[in-house]
């Protein structure tokens, strides 16, 4: 059994991390802190998890810590990177679903974040957990950078295009949108129900922190710098990212090969779902599963490709990929306790 701790587990993502390793056959979370809740049963907190998990929080103790397998990171930015230097030498293993290792760049970090980055050692030696593109590395890594949310629907959707060389990689359009709990559990006027319900806006459409690494992982993909505009959306659902992307076509010849094109690139992965050509996947379709589906358009004969793709924010997006990097990490089927189809209604 992998003993798992969590980090910040009263959040959106921690409480999914907890609901998917309540059936994992290989994993038993030994220990869940939080240093506004310690000693509070988590059942109390997540009446879901009754029956499930008969953990309580607890203040973070790195010799605690120190004695599990894998620790899983669910914690604001600026937490991990503080924690993570010394359970490396203790020869843990951790995924990180906050931003700390994302970025190669610290400059740039620290510009998005609003503070220097503590540990460039690590920043600079973890893996970014993109299982689509770096399983190899992931499964020797000792540091797993999580990816967001956005950057994980719209990374899936560009890369057969970008990976092939096919489309112009310096007009590249994400416009994507997201369910309120994307924002976390805090109390904020901003995303009551009152204040949400029956609206739809963007935001951060001058600039946003996941745009960098929207960049980064597009521009590995390109084996160049791209240029890429992402806006993101709030919409008044609590689960889901859709993101509609669009790039320009090299040669519009190629249009007759990209469904084969993206099935073939995806034909292995098994949280992939390429749809039929002209298909439009649903947010409800993956709500609750860790599962990007996606379908190809085109208007008219247009070069422009548009593809439609789909996440749950906090499975795929968050606690799901991180429990399929944790299973890569150690040898295990990356199914396992990701295995149950989504959820419907």
């Amino acid at each position: 059994m992998i003993k798992v701790g969590i980090v910040g587990g009263t959040g959106y993502t921690g409480v999914e991390l907890l609901r998917i390793l309540a059936v994992h056959p290989e994993a038993e979370v030994v220990c869940i802190t939080s240093r506004s809740e310690a000693g509070m049963p988590v059942a109390d907190m997540y009446p879901n998890l009754r029956g499930h998990v008969d953990l309580a929080f607890s203040e973070p103790d790195a010799s605690v810590l120190a004695g599990c397998d894998l620790v899983f990171f669910a914690t604001p930015h600026g937490v991990a990177m503080r924690m993570v230097p010394e359970l490396m030498a203790a020869g843990v293993r951790v995924v990180d679903l906050s931003a700390d290792f994302r970025l190669k760049d610290l400059d740039t970090w620290a510009d998005w974040y609003g503070m220097a980055h503590e540990s460039a050692e690590w920043a600079g030696k973890a893996v970014y957990g993109l299982p689509e593109v770096a399983r190899a590395a992931i499964r020797d890594a000792q540091l797993v950078a999580n990816p967001g949310c956005y950057p994980t629907a719209v990374q899936l959707g560009f890369l057969p295009l970008l990976e092939q060389g096919l489309v112009n990689p310096a007009r590249l359009i994400a416009d994507a949108k997201s369910g309120a709990s994307g924002a976390g559990r805090q109390g904020k006027i901003g995303m009551l129900h009152g204040e949400i319900g029956e609206s739809f806006k963007a935001y951060g459409a001058s600039g946003h922190r996941h745009l960098p690494e929207i960049r980064q992982g597009l521009s590995a993909a390109a084996g160049k710098g791209v240029g890429v505009t992402f806006v993101p959306h709030l919409v008044p659902m609590i689960r889901g990212i859709e993101a509609t992307l669009y790039a320009e076509l090299v040669d519009v010849a190629d249009f007759d090969r990209l469904q084969s094109l993206y099935e073939a690139r995806y034909e292995n992965e098994p949280f992939v779902d390429v749809m039929p050509f002209g298909s439009h996947p649903e947010t409800r379709s993956v709500r609750g599963a860790n599962h990007c589906r996606m379908a190809l358009h085109r208007q008219e004969n247009s070069n422009i490709v548009i593809v439609s793709s789909v996440i749950d924010n906090l499975v795929k997006g968050a606690a799901g990929q991180a429990v399929q990097n944790m299973n890569i990490m150690f040898g295990l089927d990356e199914r396992l306790g990701l295995s149950a189809p989504a959820l419907l209604p």
